[in-house]
């Protein structure tokens, strides 16, 4: 049995973020049912319940294990049943939490060699000691067997991280190993994890057409969400995330893929399907959607 929870639910900043003064962010804090808080974007998945394996290590790691029982040490004065971390890209958020994981506890990190470079390339990730934990480069769609199931990392269209931007067009898609899904399979179930994504392609599609549950993009509900809300100049694909509604949107990408189940995830906190009274969260749910919550469990 494959089982999956999720550790975090939300974009970068949470929800509620630490300096907003949102209404739905003062809902989170005020402790509104309908908006439940959530920490930022992060799974784990295990074959067996008993040696885990988280994907992108949240700058809210620490708390994610504290609340979740599965991570918390079982044996001995020092331990953890986390035994590997596997990395989707390298921005702040799925890369920050390695220096909360630094307390000597061997485990493998797996990324491929463009996120491990930005890894290398600064300094204060040393405090994440090479000798006890290894940093391993997977080369796209090859297989990477961890226990019972079976892992590929595969390109997703997406950009470098924001603070390695550089050049003339710093924004622009690629599909080389900087952002990257996640497939996992026991050998009879499919699981993808894609936390970001630029956009839809035929490739992609056909890759996740039938699977059992995917776990996508749900970032923003449209394109400048950001800019009409007076929050920043960006738009989402400017950000590397398409958007959840409109043409060409995700609810519409994935129309006609026969997926089993889908889970939105990595959900800006100025997002409306955050809260469980707003019409947009009908909306998704009509469409055949769930939305990813902190402690959500899933078992296939």
């Amino acid at each position: 049995m494959l089982k999956v929870i999720v550790l975090g639910a939300a974009a970068g900043g949470g929800f509620p973020q630490w300096n907003s003064n949102a209404s739905s962010c003062n809902r989170a804090r005020s402790g509104d049912p309908a908006a439940p808080a959530r920490t930022q974007a992060s799974i784990a998945f295990s074959g067996d319940g008993e040696r885990w394996h988280v994907v992108n290590a949240s700058p809210d790691i620490r708390q994610q294990i504290n609340s979740t029982l599965e991570l918390q040490p079982k044996h001995g004065l020092r331990s953890t049943p986390i035994a590997s971390v596997v990395l989707t890209g390298a921005e702040v958020d799925t890369i920050a939490g390695l220096l909360t994981l630094r307390e000597r506890e061997p485990f493998d990190l797996f990324a491929t060699a463009q996120v491990l470079e930005q890894i290398d390339a600064n300094p204060i990730f040393e405090a994440l000691n090479r000798g006890i934990v290894g940093r391993h480069a997977m080369a796209l769609d090859e297989p990477l067997t961890l226990q019972t199931l079976e892992a590929r990392l595969f390109a997703a269209p997406g950009k470098v991280p924001l603070y390695a931007e550089k050049g003339e067009n710093p924004a622009a898609v690629v599909e080389n190993g900087e952002t990257t899904g996640l497939e996992i399979t026991d050998g009879d179930v499919r699981v993808f994890y894609i936390p970001g994504c630029a956009r839809m392609t035929d490739a992609l599609c056909e890759r996740v057409r039938g699977a059992d549950l995917v776990m996508f993009d749900g970032t923003l509900w449209q394109d400048d969400e950001m800019i009409r809300a007076g929050l920043g100049r960006k738009t989402g694909r400017r950000m590397g995330h398409m958007s959840v509604s409109g043409q060409d949107g995700v609810i519409d990408a994935f129309s006609d893929l026969d997926v089993k189940r889908k889970v939105f995830i990595h959900i800006n906190n100025s997002n409306p399907i955050l809260l469980a009274d707003s019409p947009e969260r009908t909306q998704v749910e009509s469409n055949g959607w769930d939305v990813a919550f902190d402690g959500m469990r899933i078992e296939l």
